[in-house]
């Protein structure tokens, strides 16, 4: 079976673009393609999609909204920010509202099969400026947390990988440990921070300064 994507992006050629690219493929279908979010909660219901390709800029509800809207409802879906902004301000929105990954669209056509794939195993696909972007905002923070958490070392660690967009086969090659070792490390720092997602995790590493 197929893996069932929906669009939205308000750029008729753009989008058009997305769903010819995303049908030649074996593995995926679009699910349907839409020019704005007002009506997501209708569409995943109806369409019950694993992926949500979402542009940020967007007439009437914006992207970071449509996030927050399919968060209130469902935390399970991965959703890929698809934006011509990369400026630090829509970046940390989008991850704090609950964003899987995020890349730009002018090299997104030539990432998005590897993008999806790397969100479905359980990864934060995000392009190179954004990563850097998001470990900057990290960096000027605080230098001290206000709550650690208990987090041990390794789990700080992992995290740390995880907000810069790692997936569980990268976060355990570096770290030589087994992929179900880091899955058992994610799932401890998914109870101490009271969240229950990757995207959550790396929201609340971002809001409480828990990264140096």
């Amino acid at each position: 079976m197929k893996t069932r994507i929906l669009i939205y992006e308000d750029n008729n050629d753009f989008r058009e673009a997305l769903v010819q690219l995303i049908n030649t493929s074996e593995n995926f279908e679009c699910a349907g393609d839409y020019r704005n979010c007002n009506d997501i909660l209708k569409h995943i219901t109806d369409s019950r999609p694993a992926v949500v390709l979402m542009d940020i800029d967007m007439p009437d509800m914006n992207g970071i909204e449509g996030v927050r809207q399919v968060r209130g409802v469902d935390r399970d879906i991965k959703i890929i920010m698809l934006t011509v902004f990369d400026d630090n301000k829509n970046v940390i929105n989008a991850i704090c509202a609950g964003a899987s990954g995020y890349l730009l669209k002018k090299n997104c056509l030539n990432k998005l099969f590897d993008a999806i794939r790397e969100v479905l195993e359980g990864g934060a696909p995000m392009s190179a400026t954004i990563a850097r972007m998001v470990l900057e905002f990290v960096a000027a923070g605080s230098p001290v947390a206000t709550e650690q958490y208990n987090l041990t070392a390794r789990e700080k660690t992992v995290l740390a990988y995880l907000v810069k967009g790692y997936s569980y086969k990268m976060i355990a090659s570096p770290m030589d440990i087994s992929i179900e070792t880091v899955k058992t490390h994610i799932r401890n720092i998914y109870e101490k921070l009271q969240v229950h997602n990757q995207s959550e995790a790396v929201a609340k590493a971002l809001k409480n300064r828990i990264i140096k």
